[in-house]
């Protein structure tokens, strides 16, 4: 019982810092769409995984998925859930950190 009741506390403090960090993400989304900052950050980070190649590949490996699958058997929805995870996979670590760092000055800005 004593165990149960420790895992149960666990379960409840995992259950509340994700609850946290879901407020704390849907505070600097609020904050990036208000200002704008989010359009430009996505623009930016658009431009940059074009100019490395990035959407191209993506793009072949639809094209592959299409392919092996059969186009009359691959729906919109079924290539998006194959893709999504090569797709964040792929984003080149420099890119990614620097679109941190981006949003890290812009909250340290302050409003």
């Amino acid at each position: 019982r004593l165990w149960r009741g420790a895992e149960m506390s666990l379960n409840n403090a995992a259950m509340d810092r994700s609850v946290l960090d879901a407020q704390v993400r849907a505070s600097v989304n609020q904050k990036l769409e208000e200002s704008g900052e989010k359009e430009r950050l996505k623009e930016l980070l658009r431009k940059k995984l074009i100019e490395r190649g990035w959407r191209d590949e993506l793009k072949e490996y639809c094209k592959e998925v299409i392919r092996s699958k059969g186009l009359e058997q691959v729906s919109v929805e079924d290539l998006v859930t194959e893709i999504t995870p090569r797709a964040k996979a792929t984003v080149p670590d420099d890119i990614k950190a620097d679109l941190l760092e981006r949003i890290r000055k812009f909250l340290a800005a302050g409003p």
